[in-house]
């Protein structure tokens, strides 16, 4: 049975008459709210890439081994009262393994980072040196077919020694009455006058 019309205009877009909502395509989803915080991971890339950097420094060393030297000396030999961290140290010891234990996965993902980008680095290569290798493949292929055609051009040299001939012949058709009688023409090949060639 069909909804009357004052429960259809009472009803939400979208809705049917069992009291499904149908999803819109045409619309763009409302934002999910999480419970865990979001973050941007190219800005935290980045920062634990500074970070990571900062920690394979000699500064950052220098500075941690002052920062232990001066937390034994003060909980060593300051005044009983005023001491935080008695003999064997062990807010020191947690406070290195909390250091450690952050340190280790911002190394880890700064290599990660370092490694996407040898690989894009890599493939850009790889692309390049494909692409180097077919222009000296075309250009190869051309500089053959030039050293072709310039096999089938006709040089100075030939060219003279052909005229050479050709005055030859002629000289030798001269008669003692001054007229030149040029040698007689071959008749024609029966199937015509490339036949000879093929």
């Amino acid at each position: 049975m069909a909804p009357d019309r004052e429960t259809r205009e009472r009803m939400p877009a979208g809705a049917t008459a069992t009291g499904r909502h149908r999803v819109r395509l045409d619309q763009p989803l409302p934002p999910r709210r999480w419970i865990l915080p979001e973050w941007d991971p190219e800005a935290f890339g980045k920062l634990s890439e500074r970070v990571a950097r900062f920690i394979g420094t000699g500064r950052f060393l220098v500075w941690m081994t002052v920062v232990i030297i001066l937390w034994v000396l003060w909980n060593s030999f300051a005044p009983r009262d005023l001491r935080f961290d008695e003999y064997p140290f062990i807010f020191l010891t947690l406070m290195l393994s909390l250091q450690a234990s952050y340190a280790a996965p911002l190394i880890l993902l700064a290599q990660n980072r370092q490694d996407d980008r040898d690989r894009v680095n890599l493939e850009q290569d790889r692309k390049q040196n494909e692409r180097s290798i077919a222009d000296t493949e075309y250009l190869t292929r051309e500089v053959a077919a030039l050293r072709t055609g310039l096999g089938e051009v006709a040089t100075r040299d030939w060219i003279r020694s052909e005229l050479q001939d050709l005055v030859k012949e002629l000289d030798g058709g001269r008669h003692t009455d001054g007229h030149v009688r040029f040698p007689a023409v071959p008749a024609e090949h029966p199937r015509g006058r490339d036949g000879g060639d093929r």
